[in-house]
């Protein structure tokens, strides 16, 4: 992430991501290679002094080399830089010059060109050789070659035993031959879809291929109502623009025919919805699994329906009564139960559960609370301080005590209590603010060493966190506070190689590392893993999606990787959180050159927009709320009405970026001026509405603005604040060299 820092946590960046992490050691700027999530070692061999020969086998792209700058260039424009290349270098430059030459030339509708560039090209450049061979055909078939046919013949006898060709080949030919997609489409009796496996094979590579899907919905068109075809995009497509539709379809038509496989599918993607109650009931008719099992009663507890709740967890712990997945469901139906019922059922929970026990704990004394104990409830918050004191469960209860006791101006107690809670409970997601608040009350008892060092601790234990900027702040960098943050000028610098992905596939990596999105994208999409990614896998996935555009499903994929339960995830995720391609993908800059002269325009530092967009929006260009907001910056139509006439804009789209970045960026001037270029009120006042600002101004008389924050009544304005000045922090602590070096300097690295 660049931030030079020893450890790291995350902090919560809106509805749709993670407020929960730990403490992670941090690489570098610019690591070179991501090790293997499950062993640790490369699995992609990248050296950027290996010798070169025709046939050289693909290495990292240099981020000083001349290929570099051509990779995010439009084909228009970097024809002649790419030709030199192609006829001056040697080895693996000259082939992947050559192959971007033949893939701008088709899409420039050059087949001519591009089969040039494509001759005797797979014969050197062998990790790409049958995507080479495929694209030859295409451009064949773009001239109007009258043998293209017979080529795609050929060349599916000669290799037909690849995927990829097999798929392309008969793709092409389908017209031909029925045969191969009806083996592929129909399922075989008592076949279960390999969706539900951890080892993807060639089959599941054929069923979930994009070429199969679309042969799936043209026969979809013509028998709209056929269980065979629903059932395989639910299955094998469950990220489809319309699966609702095919999914409602295929559970009101034919559910009393599917699988419990076909409900398991069903379940995820009511669950990847957050449709929990729907998720809920088709869980419960799924593969009996604990997962499943857990999802049952979770959905239908989510959904509102707490009778069907308790009794499926009752079900999941009856089927599955030492199953990890169990003991969060004990958790959860202790929640469901009478207080009276809750306290022994905890009891039980915490034997057969001990690393559950500082949860359980909270919840017994809350059940001694409503049944009239508040002593034994006391006692109970005793026990969980004393034998789960690292316990998230503890550090909320620290905390709370310690905002009461400073909110009462008993700062040597509030000062206690956060110390404990940092010392004991480092990896929570409590300690950020804990850390920062530690450093506040010392302060305010002219402890000012103790305040530094809190302050440091934050910016080097958790320094992608919103307090991480505030500590930043505190000590005097020049990183802006919420009076000045709007002011200042990064030096933006955007990588331009990326680093590799953590799974081993030699010919992903390269698409990937070549900017061709769209075919390592298909290239994915018919090897993952949909129903149990791994940890690399989810990661993958969710990098691939916000490089084609994706960014909301994308951005939510990684996000959630923090949230694993089991011990190997939670190494796993540790892992893949030291490298630098973790925070570039979960940290997107999209847009740019756009954001950046909207930003300028009106004086505004630009990831101080940016931060604000991918909280709004994700950078999905086309959202809509449901308060009818749309776009990047989630304009009104009325405010976009009122800032059109303003500024003087004619007729505008708030749907396309240009407009809705002028017209968003003229509003968050506006209430910026309206609190005297204050960015906190003015961010708040863009979520919550000038007029409920104006309420807890005059409320709470704020003499300190980060006690301010903490009090907004809204939890979602309270977030949404933090969530766009922490967005804003991590956005100039990975693009901006001059933070990153402030950073190391503060916390002596």
């Amino acid at each position: 992430m660049g931030k030079n820092s020893a450890q790291l946590s995350i902090i919560g960046i809106g509805c749709l991501a993670l407020v929960g992490g730990g403490i992670f050691a941090m690489s570098p700027l610019g690591r070179d290679i991501i090790q293997n999530i499950q062993t640790g070692q490369s699995i992609f061999s990248f050296d950027n002094n290996a010798p070169t020969s025709p046939k050289a086998e693909p290495t990292a792209i240099a981020e000083n080399g001349a290929l570099a700058p051509l990779l995010k260039q439009p084909p228009e424009q970097r024809t002649q830089a790419l030709t030199d290349l192609a006829n001056t270098s040697d080895g693996i430059t000259k082939n992947r010059a050559r192959y971007l030459l033949a893939v701008d030339a088709i899409a420039q509708n050059r087949p001519t060109d591009a089969l040039k560039w494509l001759e005797n090209l797979d014969n050197e450049y062998g990790v790409l050789a049958n995507h080479i061979a495929v694209l030859r055909l295409q451009a064949s078939e773009m001239s109007g070659d009258s043998t293209v046919g017979q080529q795609w013949r050929s060349l599916l006898a000669e290799k037909g035993d690849d995927s990829l060709i097999k798929i392309e080949a008969n793709y092409a030919l389908r017209q031909e031959n029925s045969d191969f997609w009806d083996a592929i489409i129909v399922p075989s009796e008592g076949e279960e879809p390999e969706g539900s496996s951890t080892e993807l094979d060639a089959k599941s590579y054929l069923k979930q291929h994009p070429k199969t899907i679309a042969v799936v919905k043209e026969r979809l068109q013509a028998n709209p109502d056929n269980p065979a075809l629903l059932s395989h995009l639910v299955n094998y497509a469950p990220d489809d623009p319309n699966i609702g539709t095919y999914l409602v379809q295929l559970e009101k038509r034919h559910g009393d025919r599917l699988t419990s496989e076909d409900w398991e599918a069903i379940g995820l993607i009511y669950w990847r919805k957050f449709q929990y109650r729907q998720a809920g009931e088709a869980y419960r008719k799924a593969t009996s699994t604990p997962q499943n099992a857990y999802r049952a009663g979770r959905g239908l507890q989510l959904g509102k329906k707490r009778d069907e709740a308790i009794a499926a967890y009752r079900k999941a712990i009856q089927t599955f009564p030492d199953a990890p997945e169990t003991g969060e469901a004990r958790i959860k139906l202790a929640s469901l139960l009478p207080s009276r019922d809750r306290i022994n059922f905890l009891t039980q929970t915490i034997q057969q559960f001990p690393h559950l026990s500082g949860e359980a704990t909270a919840l017994q004394a809350d059940a001694f609370d409503d049944l009239g104990s508040p002593q034994t409830a006391a006692q109970l918050r005793q026990k969980l301080l004393q034998d789960s004191w690292d316990s998230e469960a503890a550090a909320t209860l620290r905390w709370k005590t310690a905002w009461s006791a400073a909110q009462n101006n008993q700062l040597s107690s509030a000062i206690r209590q956060v110390q404990a809670l940092v010392s004991q409970a480092p990896t929570s997601e409590l300690a950020p603010r804990a850390g920062f608040w530690l450093g506040k009350w010392l302060d305010k008892t002219n402890n000012l060493d103790g305040a530094r060092q809190a302050y440091q601790l934050v910016l080097k234990n958790y320094p992608e966190s919103y307090y991480a900027w505030r500590s930043a702040s505190q000590l005097g960098l020049p990183v802006g506070d919420f009076s000045t943050v709007r002011q200042l000028r990064p030096k933006t610098q955007i990588p331009q190689v990326r680093s590799p992905l953590p799974i081993d596939d030699p010919v992903l990596q390269e698409l990937y590392q070549l900017h061709q999105d769209q075919a390592a994208w298909e290239e994915w999409k018919a090897r993952r893993n949909q129903r149990s990614p791994s940890i690399a896998e989810q990661f993958v996935d969710g990098t691939m999606r916000v490089k084609i555009g994706d960014y909301l499903n994308g951005i939510f994929l990684i996000s959630n990787l923090a949230w694993r339960d089991l011990p190997e995830e939670k190494a796993d995720y540790k892992q893949l959180s030291q490298t630098d391609a973790y925070w570039y993908a979960l940290y997107p800059f999209p847009y740019a050159k756009e954001i950046t002269v909207a930003a300028q325009n009106r004086n505004f530092h630009p990831m101080l927009v940016t931060g604000l967009i991918r909280q709004e929006s994700r950078f999905e260009k086309d959202i809509e709320s449901v308060a009818g907001a749309l776009g990047l910056m989630q304009v009104l139509p009325t405010t976009g009405d009122w800032g059109a006439k303003e500024i003087g804009l004619g007729k505008f789209d708030l749907r396309n970026p240009t407009d809705n970045l002028a017209l968003g960026t003229w509003f968050l001037d506006y209430t910026h001026q309206e609190y005297d270029g204050n960015s906190m009120y003015a961010i708040a006042s863009y979520n919550a509405g000038p007029g409920n600002i104006a309420k807890w101004i005059k409320r709470f008389n704020p003499q300190d603005l980060d006690e301010f924050v903490e009090k907004i009544p809204f939890p979602e304005t309270r977030n949404y604040v933090k969530a766009v000045l922490g967005n804003y922090w991590n956005y100039v602590s990975l693009y901006d060299a001059e933070t990153q070096a402030l950073i190391a300097g503060a916390v002596g690295q």
